[in-house]
């Protein structure tokens, strides 16, 4: 069984979202909308795939409850196959999975901690649910 496919995002608590995206979309080119950045690229294991993959590039106010319960300023997100049974696995491994899982047109998500208390968001993507 595949886990993780690809990087699904990056997400980082910021004083002021606004701000930063302005920041970057002004001086680094980022094409920024109101949730950050979202790059597309085609996956070289999907390539009958009707629309591209999608990578996130996200800040989130740095009082945001998003992250918890890690105390970290920052969340990976990671690009996974099969969320339901790779939970499963991991739960089975002594992984601590947070929260339950939720769906959405754009995918399924899932959470984990790593040993040192970063959450890991795991996303089953639908990327032509954007």
């Amino acid at each position: 069984m595949k886990r993780v496919t690809g990087l699904g995002g990056v997400f980082f608590k910021t004083n002021d979202p606004k701000k930063i995206k302005e920041w970057y979309g002004k001086h680094l080119g980022l094409p920024v909308d109101e949730y950050g950045a979202s790059f597309r690229w085609i996956d070289p294991e999907n390539k009958e795939a009707k629309e591209p993959a999608l990578t996130a590039w996200s800040p989130f106010a740095g009082d945001t409850k998003y992250f918890e319960p890690s105390e970290k300023p920052f969340m990976f997100n990671y690009r996974v196959e099969n969320l339901v049974e790779l939970l499963k696995v991991l739960k089975e491994e002594g992984v601590e999975v947070v929260g339950e899982m939720q769906e959405y047109s754009y995918g399924k998500f899932g959470w984990i901690m790593d040993p040192e208390g970063n959450k890991i968001e795991l996303w089953e993507p639908k990327d032509d649910g954007f």
